[in-house]
């Protein structure tokens, strides 16, 4: 079910001179090339969904018998895309703090309600989803850059989840990738849907999912990454079994229209949610991001680890050494956020926030362009050094790039500092001897060159 809400609270309202201060478009000056805002004038509104019939989770007594208790989940989406160029209007709305109580004004570029541009060609979608607790604003800023370089972007609250509502984590844990396979849904029920602004505009066929911290390990189980057995236990009344690997409800979830996904600290490994086999199952190429000192979901017990075991797919790992779980992640903390005291649950210790942003800017742009569009121009983003420390910086008395210039593509000098970027290709499967090798009796030296072959040597 959906309808778009024209008339709450959340409606854009004029620019203040705090809301000025509270800015998610910033740029440092030594932002990465594709961090920049793209050529699309950006629109947003808010849509009210409901999924209908699902198990309420945070009211299950984990004791009980019988028949689960089961609710209408409601999800308020907000949704950026790329607007009609000579749209005007409010571009500031208005979002709660970390502690749920203090409502704050942000500043960004996009217009509310402005109509789409009128062209034929539709946008690939991007689902985002926001961390434990979190809401659809903490990703507002990659969201909004998005949309102005042709994507729609949907960004989930998720219900039991959010500062506001905050319950059982369990909900989160069973809701998370049956919140995004739905949002998907209703987006492409809204492109189908010939009476709205946006018949035809949304490539629901060509989607990514960017999920931070919890929205990341919706991403890992949404891209085929099913649960560890161990992983039962955080589910009252076995509510997690939807997720086991190899279970039939599983195997069932991975979208064939879900292309990619950017998962962004993402949580669960550090506790043992994935073994192995799960992680092998994981379907489409992945972008994982992290601090190297992130202790809420872990890095080498956790983040890196999920990297190093989704085998069957190529993926990619940008790390900013020293950061912690916030690297990437929300949005620059509004200056209420200090009299509150939750500032910290917007900065890094180590890096600024706006920079950091930028740099994940700049690499979602490459990945989703590659990935979603096709631009093969991306690939050179992300044909890089191991480490941005080991690039050299070599230009001529014209500026021009010499031979031997190495440095990050897109980096200003001195920028890659603190980064690496790893990349790991999907390991090909073993090619099983056939039953006739026997049946001929090959020679050792046919069979040593089939085993060769297996082992991918020939």
């Amino acid at each position: 079910m959906l309808r778009i809400v024209l008339g709450t609270a959340l409606l854009a309202v004029a620019a203040t001179p705090l809301a000025a201060q509270n800015r998610i478009d910033g740029q440092a000056p030594n932002a990465p090339a594709l961090s920049a805002y793209g050529s699309y004038a950006v629109g947003v509104r808010q849509f009210d969904l409901v999924n209908r019939n699902q198990i309420d989770v945070a009211a299950i007594d984990p004791t009980g018998t019988g028949e689960l208790a089961r609710y209408d989940r409601p999800l308020t989406v907000e949704m950026w895309y790329p607007a009609a160029t000579d749209s005007i209007g409010a571009t500031s709305f208005n979002t709660y703090l970390r502690d749920g109580v203090t409502e704050v004004t942000l500043e960004g570029r996009a217009i509310r309600n402005a109509a789409p541009p009128k062209e034929s060609n539709p946008f690939p979608l991007v689902v985002v989803s926001h961390g434990y607790p979190g809401n659809r604003f903490l990703l507002s800023h990659l969201a909004e850059n998005l949309a102005s370089k042709g994507y729609v972007v949907a960004s989930i609250d998720h219900t039991d989840s959010t500062y506001r509502d905050q319950r059982a984590f369990a909900s989160t844990l069973v809701n998370r990738p049956l919140d995004q396979r739905f949002v998907l849904d209703e987006m492409a029920r809204l492109n189908a849907d010939a009476g709205s602004d946006f018949a035809g505009l949304i490539d629901t066929d060509n989607t990514g999912l960017i999920g931070y911290s919890m929205g990341g390990y919706g991403a890992i189980v949404s891209a085929g990454g099913g649960l560890s057995e161990s992983a039962m236990r955080l589910g009252p009344r076995d509510t997690l079994a939807i997720h086991r690997e190899g279970s039939e409800t599983h195997d069932a979830l991975p979208d064939p229209r879900i292309k990619t996904a950017v998962a962004i600290g993402p949580w669960g490994m550090n506790v043992g949610l994935w073994d192995a086999e799960g992680l092998a199952g994981i379907e489409i190429p992945m972008l994982f991001i992290a601090g190297s000192n992130d202790r809420t979901s872990g890095y080498d017990n956790g983040i890196r680890k999920i990297w190093e075991g989704a085998t069957g797919v190529d993926r990619a790992l940008l790390t900013f050494e020293g950061g912690g779980h916030n690297t990437v992640g929300p949005i620059p903390a509004p200056v209420e956020s200090i009299a509150a005291g939750v500032s910290g649950h917007y900065t890094d210790p180590v890096w600024d926030t706006v920079f950091m942003n930028d740099v994940g800017q700049h690499f979602v742009t490459a990945w989703m362009d590659l990935e979603l569009k096709g631009d093969s121009t991306m690939q050179r983003y992300l044909d890089l050094q191991q480490n941005g420390s080991d690039g050299v910086w070599s230009v001529d008395e014209n500026g021009a790039f010499r031979d031997d210039h190495t440095y990050w593509l897109g980096f200003p000098e001195g920028a890659a500092e603190g980064l690496s970027y790893e990349v790991l290709d999907a390991q090909v499967a073993p090619v099983p001897l056939p039953a006739s090798v026997w049946l001929l009796g090959l020679s050792v030296a046919g069979l040593g060159a089939l085993r060769s072959r297996r082992k991918g040597k020939a």
